[in-house]
């Protein structure tokens, strides 16, 4: 198993996640959004960190509306800065509204951010890297690859004796589409 897998099996914190939503499918824009923005603010951050300041992330996005956090102001920006429930990282949060102004106007031409994801896949983690780069703010290596392998874009979250791989198979990722229904 992926060391992760194996730690996650009995860790009270990650073992949800893990379980429940890592590397399924995700289709809903602002499901999408939430895990783009956790991932961005996970940077230098344990996963834990992230899992444990889940919640008041919610609550401080407007619940990763993205209509919502694309509107936001000064007064709002200011508001996340001074929020102890989230990261409070001036870049961070900066990347976080402009990404929602982005995916705004991806969803005005493609219909939605999972249709833009859908438009482009399949390709090579390092394609996606780049094409990354090109659209948003904040986006690196890890920051996509993780994006992308925890909503069933690119494979690669569970090990193939993980019982939660063949959940995930079971769920068919847009990777199993690229492997030709190969593992």
């Amino acid at each position: 198993m992926t060391a992760y897998c194996e730690f996650a099996a009995t860790d009270a914190l990650h073992k949800p996640y893990h379980d429940l939503e890592y590397g399924f499918p995700v289709r809903d824009d602002s499901a999408l959004f939430e895990r783009f923005v956790l991932e961005i603010n996970q940077a230098g951050l344990s996963w834990a960190t992230i899992l444990r300041k889940r919640e008041a992330f919610r609550r401080a996005y407007d619940r990763f509306d993205i209509d919502a956090v694309a509107a936001y102001d000064e007064a709002q920006r200011s508001r996340l800065l001074g929020d102890a429930g989230i990261i409070r990282n001036r870049l961070k949060i900066n990347a976080a509204i402009e990404n929602a102004r982005r995916v705004v106007k991806l969803r005005d031409e493609f219909g939605s951010f999972a249709a833009w994801l859908d438009r482009h896949h399949p390709r090579p983690k390092e394609e996606w890297v780049a094409l990354f780069r090109q659209t948003f703010l904040f986006t690196g290596g890890e920051i996509v690859g993780e994006l992308l392998m925890s909503t069933g874009y690119l494979p690669g979250a569970h090990a193939r004796d993980c019982p939660i791989h063949e959940k995930v198979i079971a769920a068919n990722p847009p990777w199993m589409a690229d492997s030709g229904g190969r593992l």
